[in-house]
Formats: C-alpha cells, sequence, structure tokens
C-alpha cells in the first residue's frame, strides 16, 4: 500500500529564523520558506522543519550527511564555527576531531543544529 508513497522527513525546531541561517548559511543547504516552516531540498529528498512552540530537542541523530571525507568536512564545517559533539564512552570514542573511527561501523562525527537536534557526517564502512 505504502511502498509507492512519495515520502519526506521532518523535525522540529524551535526558532525558524535560527534554523533558516544555521542550514542555509551554515552548512550551505537550499532552503525554501513554506508557510509552514522550511523545507531543505536535499540530494536523497526534501526535510521538512517546523516550529514548535514546546520544542525538545532529539536526542537521537535526525539527518545523516553521506559524504566522501569526514575529514575534510568536519574541518570544513568547524571553520563555519559548527561544533562537534565529543565521546568517551566504553562503547562509543571521538577523536580530538570528534571523528569516531570505529572498524565496525562508519566514520561519524555529530554536532548539533541550533535547537538542539543531532546531525552527522559520515562515510559508510
Amino acid at each position: 500500500m505504502l511502498q509507492n508513497a512519495k515520502t519526506f522527513s521532518s523535525f522540529s525546531v524551535d526558532d525558524l529564523n535560527r534554523a533558516k541561517q544555521f542550514y542555509g548559511e551554515t552548512l550551505g543547504l537550499k532552503v525554501s520558506e513554506q508557510p509552514e516552516g522550511l523545507e531543505l531540498d536535499l540530494e536523497g529528498g526534501k526535510v521538512f522543519l517546523y516550529p514548535k512552540r514546546d520544542h525538545a530537542a532529539a536526542t537521537f541523530t535526525v539527518l545523516n550527511f553521506i559524504v566522501d571525507d569526514v575529514d575534510a568536512t568536519v574541518e570544513e564545517l568547524s571553520g563555519r564555527g559548527v561544533k562537534f559533539e565529543h565521546y568517551d564512552m566504553p562503547d562509543l570514542k571521538t577523536d580530538a576531531k570528534g571523528i569516531a573511527r570505529d572498524e565496525r561501523g562508519p566514520t561519524i562525527a555529530w554536532f548539533k543544529d541550533p535547537a538542539g537536534n543531532f546531525l552527522s557526517v559520515l562515510k559508510p564502512r
């Protein structure tokens, strides 16, 4: 029934203006304003950001960007003011740049948008 339905992802933010600046200017994505929020036009499809008065940031990754070179992407985004998360847990460790390099999984680095939602840049194994 739904296997041929068109889809899009969405998640909430607390401030559309800050989200537009971050996604459009900091990340360099194509952002268009819609009556209900913001639409990101990405290679893999569209993502919709909507304002929510009682927004609570996601505690999980809501958007992953597959890149060819995680190190170069982290360096470029860091230069644009993006702060990467750092972890030192038994099952998850990141290096000084905030990149996890696990031989069992992807090379990945997490960061947050201004609303506190988790995003990542990654290169699959």
